[in-house]
């Protein structure tokens, strides 16, 4: 509650501070690390309330970031050219989170908070099937944001070849809050039911490879029909994020239960340091070899994923997945 809470304070700020002030720096970095008291606390919190549909749950609550993620795109459409409604209307929305969770009680599973111990946060990569999972997280998380940072822009590029500059801006942002926000949370409500039944490894191999499939392949429809280009950006939409609760879900049924949280965090600071690297690259190869095969990049975690996610499919600890499903 309290991080949410300092979010949506340090949001609002940006429309009573001047855009390009070091001020606004700050207010983003704050904003930011706010993120860490809401997203890993969240995940454990859901965690507690597992019977058999751990994968579920937490597919539900990385859809509601999905959702959440993506709603800015909406509230920009919505808003016209007045960013101070996007801020705005984004803040709110983190004051209503902030209250709605004060109501959530915590499950019966929920595991206790442990002294903190910073040697234990070595075993997520000592130990051979965290390690691995993380892995293929990282494998994930090399794609995922550099994918949504982007995808308004290259929709926008896109379409402004075949239609007027107003209707592109228009429908880039609609095309983005599909492909991100409702595309995102069909996929991460289905890869959770998936996940539960057929198993952890089984869903983040099947969809990262198809997520990487459409990071290559989509960059070759630039310019083209539309309605062609964003089906295809649909499908990477729900494939990209499909997979991503689960390697959070398998962190928690691999780790010892007293450091879940802080296995979850670290595996959630690794992953968002690593974006860092493809979203700020994006531009420079767009710049040098253009949309059609800058986005193709984004295919070698996917790769690297399934072939970690393959390994611990093999490791004898992968029974502990999804009640033996590996």
């Amino acid at each position: 509650m309290a991080s949410a809470l300092i979010a949506a304070i340090a949001n609002f700020g940006l429309l009573i501070v001047p855009p390009d002030s070091f001020t606004t720096i700050v207010l983003r970095f704050i904003t930011g690390a706010c993120m860490a008291g809401v997203y890993p606390v969240g995940m454990k919190m859901a965690a507690g309330w597992a019977d058999r549909d751990l994968g579920l749950l937490v597919g539900l609550l990385v859809g509601a970031l999905t959702l959440g993620s993506a709603s800015p795109h909406l509230f920009n459409a919505l808003g016209g050219i007045d960013w101070r409604f996007t801020i705005g209307a984004a803040s709110v929305a983190a004051l209503i989170a902030a209250f709605g969770i004060s109501t959530v009680q915590l499950g019966p599973k929920h595991g206790r908070s442990a002294r903190f111990e910073p040697r234990v946060a070595l075993e997520a990569w000592t130990i051979k099937p965290l390690r691995l999972a993380n892995l293929g997280y990282l494998g994930h998380m090399w794609e995922l944001y550099a994918m949504w940072a982007w995808l308004g822009v290259f929709l926008d590029a896109s379409f402004r070849l075949s239609m007027s500059e107003s209707d592109a801006a228009l429908w880039a942002r609609f095309g983005t809050f599909a492909t991100m926000g409702l595309g995102g949370f069909v996929g991460c409500l289905a890869g959770g039911l998936f996940a539960d039944r057929l198993g952890r490894t089984t869903l983040t191999m099947a969809a990262m490879t198809i997520s990487g499939a459409c990071a290559v392949g989509v960059g070759f429809l630039f310019g083209g029909a539309p309605w062609l280009l964003l089906a295809v950006c649909l499908i990477w939409g729900i494939s990209v994020i499909a997979d991503s609760a689960q390697f959070s879900a398998s962190i928690t049924e691999l780790s010892d239960k007293d450091h879940v949280g802080t296995m979850l965090t670290l595996q959630t600071c690794l992953g968002f340091m690593l974006t860092m690297i493809t979203i700020h690259l994006m531009p420079i190869l767009v710049d040098g070899v253009g949309w059609t095969y800058a986005l193709s990049i984004l295919a070698a975690g996917p790769v690297i994923g399934v072939i970690a996610m393959g390994r611990l499919r093999l490791h004898p600890d992968s029974t502990k997945l999804s009640g033996g499903k590996r």
